[in-house]
């Protein structure tokens, strides 16, 4: 879910669920209080009439009780002036907050409460206690209001008496004032608990992934790439985590090349110089042969001149390897596609190393089981490296006296495989999908006789990449190497297409 769809969300619960939650709370509540009050009073109302109209509902609190009073008035007034019943009628008003005071020719006779009767009295003297006419009234004191209600009448000796019935109002319904204390915790507590759900929710959708992310960053800003960082939701904070968890992989695969790329230009440093070291000494011995007279005779002196521009031959091939290298691992080397036939091109390339070899004693066989007319798309200079470095790697771990490599061309699917196959020392399994890496030799001595930088398998992978074809090697130690590798063979309908795309990504690669 999107930030922008939780804000709107959390909007929405925001005002949403506190108002639902105390509308169902307080219809509960008033309902519970409305039936209480109801059985309570013995009357029949509504919250609605509570809360708009509660002098309304105070009279009609009272009224059956004073209903009683007034047909007692009218049969037997002289009952007011017996205590007794005088009592018991009190007692049935003070179950109603209420009170009665009962008057007889302008004196006092009885008052259910004297002492908060003289409070109030005062409080309302234009209210004659021997006024002829039926009279209420709501009235203050310093601390509560109070309800008056007022019937005139005349004992049966013809003097007047009053019946005067008084309600507190604050303390008519206790119910309510529960209700409403009730009301205001449970709005409270909505509030507190919606505030409580909204923020554990953007708590646990938001603050906690960008605490993950915080210390992801943190661990990286220290060197630290071993972890990992995962979100679970699936929004802008989600996303950033997803991209902050592959730009981790990135620069850990980074820095794992980088250290690798370190080791191994250390150990192309080592090599280099050790293998510089050789001609140098060499050069610098036989030079030094010369100056000091040592090569006396013409002889000596032409063989002295040999070695010499051998051993500078040598430092010359170690040098353009290396340089080369450079180029073409940091794509700088434009290749030049052509269309040419298989069988023609190998066959030129194998007629020029058959007399090489010949001279080392190493015998070569090749077969090409392709169609005559099969044709590729390749860089015939850089195809012709590759076929050299692979037999010059065969020829520099040869340890038989009557060496063979042996090459076989076959069509494969819509690809053709090449593999030369040496009865060469070999090399150990565990270093077959290692002799491709850079700088890599199995001969770590650096034996003389096997001079160079280590560099031309890797160079031969790099290539055949570029043609989109793979290589490997296979073979077991001292039965000899095999190393193979694939070319696409060329359509007619591919020609254009194939030539725009190796041009399009050299000049890419040149740019980079």
């Amino acid at each position: 879910m999107k930030i922008r769809n939780k804000l709107i969300m959390a909007f929405l619960i925001m005002i949403g669920l506190p108002v639902i939650l105390i509308t169902a709370t307080a219809g509960t509540i008033f309902y519970y209080t409305i039936t209480t009050v109801n059985n309570y009073y013995n009357v029949e109302t509504t919250s609605t009439k509570i809360l708009t109209n509660p002098n309304y509902f105070i009279l009609d609190g009272t009224k059956s009780v004073y209903n009683e009073v007034k047909e007692m008035i009218k049969e037997d007034p002289e009952r007011l002036l017996d205590r007794d019943y005088a009592d018991s009628i009190n007692q049935k008003f003070s179950k109603k907050s209420s009170f009665l005071v009962v008057s007889k020719d302008n004196q006092l006779v009885y008052a259910g409460d004297e002492k908060r009767f003289e409070q109030i009295q005062k409080q309302f003297p234009q209210m004659s206690l021997y006024n002829t006419q039926e009279d209420s009234g709501l009235y203050f004191d310093d601390n509560q209001p109070f309800l008056v209600r007022k019937t005139d009448f005349n004992y049966l000796n013809g003097q007047a008496g009053s019946v005067l019935v008084i309600t507190n109002i604050e303390a008519f319904l206790p119910q309510v004032k529960k209700s409403l204390v009730s009301l205001i915790i449970c709005v409270l507590a909505t509030i507190c608990f919606t505030a409580f759900f909204l923020v554990l929710w953007i708590y646990q959708g938001m603050i906690c992934p960008l605490n993950i992310l915080r210390n992801g960053i943190y661990r990286m800003k220290n060197g630290d790439l071993d972890f990992e960082i995962r979100a679970d939701n699936d929004d802008e904070i989600g996303r950033i985590c997803d991209d902050f968890e592959d730009m981790r992989q990135q620069v850990k695969s980074l820095m794992e090349e980088r250290l690798e790329y370190e080791e191994q230009m250390k150990m192309l440093i080592s090599n280099i110089s050790h293998d510089l070291k050789t001609p140098i000494t060499a050069i610098k011995g036989y030079s030094e042969g010369i100056l000091d007279g040592v090569a006396d005779t013409p002889e000596k002196l032409d063989k002295y001149l040999k070695i010499i521009y051998a051993k500078a031959n040598d430092m010359t091939y170690l040098v353009d390897e290396l340089s080369f290298y450079s180029k073409i691992d940091n794509n700088r080397i434009p290749y030049n596609f052509t269309r040419v036939n298989l069988n023609q091109y190998f066959t030129d390339c194998f007629d020029d190393l058959i007399l090489d070899l010949e001279l080392k004693q190493i015998e070569l066989s090749y077969k090409n089981y392709v169609a005559k007319d099969a044709e590729v798309f390749v860089d015939v200079e850089q195809l012709k490296r590759v076929i050299n470095n692979i037999v010059g790697n065969s020829v520099k771990y040869m340890d038989k006296e009557k060496g063979l490599i042996e090459v076989v061309v076959k069509e494969k699917a819509d690809m053709v495989c090449v593999s030369f196959t040496d009865n060469g020392e070999g090399v150990p399994k565990e270093d077959l999908n290692r002799i491709f890496e850079r700088f890599y030799r199995t001969d770590q001595s650096r034996n003389s006789s096997r001079a160079g930088s280590g560099l031309g398998l890797a160079i031969a992978k790099k290539i055949v990449k570029e043609h989109g074809g793979e290589i490997w090697a296979d073979g077991k130690e001292g039965e000899g190497l095999s190393i193979s590798f694939t070319l696409r063979i060329a359509k007619e309908s591919e020609e254009a297409v194939y030539r725009v795309e190796k041009r399009h990504s050299a000049e890419s690669k040149i740019k980079m």
